[in-house]
């Protein structure tokens, strides 16, 4: 027993008592499907849109890449962890983003945690002023935390409202530092998207640094599944862990940002390199995703197909046009319970609940993939309309 259990224990009563506190529960993966607790259901409530964790060619590669160089890359890049694979998936990477150059990170908390502390940093060296960063309010907590790491206080924009963003811009204008706009492209708890453009006209006026988060994106959207920030962002955050179907995050942009943040981005720094394992499935990922227009196409007609079905009963899905699809429900005790009772039904979902949203907007979040049938949809929508239509 630690001298801090007591505190932890109170303040998980007090998560157990507001409907937020969370638990780990197995899972058994069959494809598509997920067996928990002895119950088999349908997931969409992953991440997997391609369903490239399954894919064979991602399989093999992984596996050949392992049994030639090993299972770890034993030290950090900067000792002796960098790899010829390492260069060889970041050199795929930036061809696939149209960028100069990527550089690959554990995950995409990790790069976004530390690439906004080192990129912050700039301003104060190079100005002697705090980096000025405009920041939708909805953006990824790793986002926020990256702010917080940096000791820099985010002026805050209403969600994708780039009117509200150039007054601030102008507002600020003659305030000195360098400045920054920080946006994801596809906003994962509520599956609607940035106006990736006009965001680049706004930091073209204001010379402005354009920070874009493509985790949700990247492969799903865009030409050839490049994202919607491709020739338009500074920086292009993505991971490889949703429908790349791995693990890890690239940051791709020009050559002297990546060197910069080799040079200081602390998670990078301090991190041991990707596996060869790891590095293989990002590397078949690449030659697999461009080629899959059709299931691009048939990703987000279902989506729609589902949202269509939703608002006819009066459910919200917010501004949803992607693969992500949230249900609002309201308070977190409702939203769990509509949650069991699609479990019950065959669907395993998630309640997404606060402080990851706020309070009051608890929902579920319906992720789809390719591989959902229309049938399946179907199914799914009435499901849901049968447990939530009571909440509309």
């Amino acid at each position: 027993m630690s001298l801090f259990d007591p505190h932890f224990t109170a303040i998980l009563t007090e998560r157990e008592a507001s409907g937020t506190r969370r638990s780990l529960r197995s899972v058994v993966r069959e494809g598509g499907m997920i067996v928990r607790d002895g119950r088999r259901m349908l997931d969409v409530s992953s991440n997997d849109y391609l369903g490239l964790a399954d894919h064979p060619l991602l399989r093999e590669r992984a596996a050949d890449w392992a049994l030639r160089f090993g299972t770890g890359a034993r030290a950090s890049r900067l000792v002796s962890g960098t790899l010829d694979l390492h260069r060889q998936v970041e050199t795929k990477m930036a061809a696939f983003k149209g960028c100069e150059d990527a550089i690959l990170f554990a995950s995409g908390w990790q790069a976004n945690a530390s690439v906004m502390p080192a990129l912050c940093a700039l301003s104060v060296a190079r100005t002697g002023a705090p980096m000025l960063v405009f920041s939708d309010r909805l953006n990824h907590a790793s986002l926020h935390h990256g702010c917080a790491a940096a000791g820099v206080r985010q002026i805050r924009f209403r969600h994708n409202d780039l009117s509200h963003l150039e007054t601030l811009l102008a507002r600020e204008a003659e305030k000195p530092g360098l400045r920054m706009i920080v946006t994801e492209s596809v906003f994962s708890m509520d599956g609607d998207r940035a106006d990736v453009p006009a965001l680049r006209a706004l930091a073209d006026r204001a010379g402005a640094f354009l920070y874009v988060d493509e985790a949700h994106a990247t492969g799903v959207l865009g030409p050839k599944g490049r994202g919607l920030s491709c020739g338009m962002a500074d920086l292009t955050m993505g991971t490889c862990s949703k429908a790349l179907g791995g693990m890890g995050a690239y940051v791709a942009g020009s050559k002297p940002l990546c060197d910069y943040l080799v040079n200081h981005a602390s998670g990078f720094i301090y991190s041991t390199a990707l596996p060869p394992a790891v590095l293989g499935a990002i590397d078949a990922a690449l030659d697999v995703v461009p080629d899959l227009n059709e299931e691009r196409a048939l990703l987000l007609e279902q989506a729609e197909r589902l949202r269509t079905m939703l608002h006819g009963a009066g459910l919200s899905t917010a501004d949803s046009t992607t693969q992500i699809v949230p249900v609002l429900i309201g308070e977190s005790e409702r939203a769990m319970a509509v949650a069991s009772g699609l479990e019950d039904a065959g669907f395993l979902t998630v309640a997404i609940r606060p402080p990851t949203v706020p309070t009051g907007t608890a929902r579920l979040r319906l992720a789809l993939h390719a591989g959902l049938s229309d049938a399946e949809i179907d199914r799914l929508g009435q499901a849901v309309i049968a447990l939530a239509g009571d909440v509309a």
